[in-house]
């Protein structure tokens, strides 16, 4: 089968188009025709060797940790799953991953796929859906009434967390550019910030909210800026670097690791399916881009999800 691989950690160019081969449904496990493999920007902290000490790959390695595709081979002691299922699933990040033709997955971290999107389109869904619902209500614990600030709306977590987070009754302000504007009103925010406008906590000086959903790179001193924007008694949540210790007014703080959760993505594919939530894919392209999508997300140009085709 095609597969982009790597063979030792480094810059864009380690990743290469190359004959792999076929795996294998081992015991709890099943093995999938990839439809489609998200791009997130984890990968290429992994790749990079960045989470070595979280996550080490065995050489040589296929990246990514999302999937879609539909069920071609099944393991000694998988129950529930048959041959031609379609599914999605979020894959441990030191797996072989789904940027090939075919992937093996835990039989345990599959949800069935969205049937009202195109297959392809369903990989986009497990990291940042989880994401955004356990940063929402596992560690913001959002009700509906209080204020929300999505710190980077425009891209795949800060998405699905607005829409999350307005179906929970929340008020959201979210933060994106020009280019994402569009799409993030879509997504129902009650105001956008323009963020290369103005700095954020400048442009909201003054205000407080109940939860910052903080999802971009930022300075401390920034995030400090931006803690100050947290009420009294209210909740600091950061996917991105670690969460500041001594806020002080009651103010929470917490740095999240999205944890995979078969049960909830199927609950989050079924909103798909209800027209509750909507799946934004920006581009599909196929497996040989995967290196000038590296490149593309560490110069900061990626806008929305990227969905790899094999």
């Amino acid at each position: 089968m095609k597969a982009v691989r790597y063979h030792s950690y480094g810059d864009s160019d380690v990743l290469v188009l190359e004959e792999a081969e076929q795996p294998k449904a081992g015991p709890g496990r099943v093995v999938l025709k990839v439809a489609g493999a998200a791009f997130n920007p984890v990968d290429t902290a992994i790749r990079s060797g960045g989470f070595q000490q979280i996550a080490p790959v065995a050489f040589p390695h296929t990246p990514g940790i999302d999937a879609s595709g539909v069920i071609t081979e099944i393991g000694e002691g998988v129950a529930g799953w048959n041959l031609g299922d379609a599914v999605i699933a979020n894959l441990p990040m030191s797996a072989p991953g789904p940027s090939a033709e075919y992937v093996a997955a835990p039989a345990d971290a599959l949800a069935a796929a969205p049937k009202s999107i195109p297959l392809a389109d369903a990989s986009a869904l497990p990291a940042t859906g989880l994401t955004a619902w356990q940063g929402l209500f596992e560690h913001a614990n959002l009700q509906a009434g209080q204020r929300l600030l999505v710190n980077g709306a425009g891209g795949g977590v800060g998405g699905l967390a607005v829409q999350l987070a307005k179906r929970a009754g929340a008020e959201v302000t979210a933060t994106a550019s020009a280019r994402s504007a569009d799409r993030v009103e879509a997504a129902g925010a009650d105001r956008i910030v323009d963020y290369t406008a103005v700095p954020v906590a400048e442009a909201l000086e003054g205000e407080r909210f109940d939860a910052v959903f903080h999802l971009v790179y930022a300075t401390p001193e920034e995030v400090e800026r931006l803690v100050g924007l947290v009420a009294d008694g209210g909740v600091f949540v950061t996917t991105t670097g670690p969460a500041p210790e001594g806020v002080g007014r009651g103010v929470r703080a917490a740095q999240m690791f999205m944890h995979s959760d078969a049960a909830k993505l199927a609950e989050l594919a079924a909103l798909v399916d209800a027209g509750e939530l909507t799946v934004d894919v920006a581009e599909r392209l196929p497996l040989a881009e995967l290196p000038s999508v590296h490149d593309r997300a560490a110069a900061g140009g990626l806008a929305g999800k990227t969905v790899l085709v094999p």
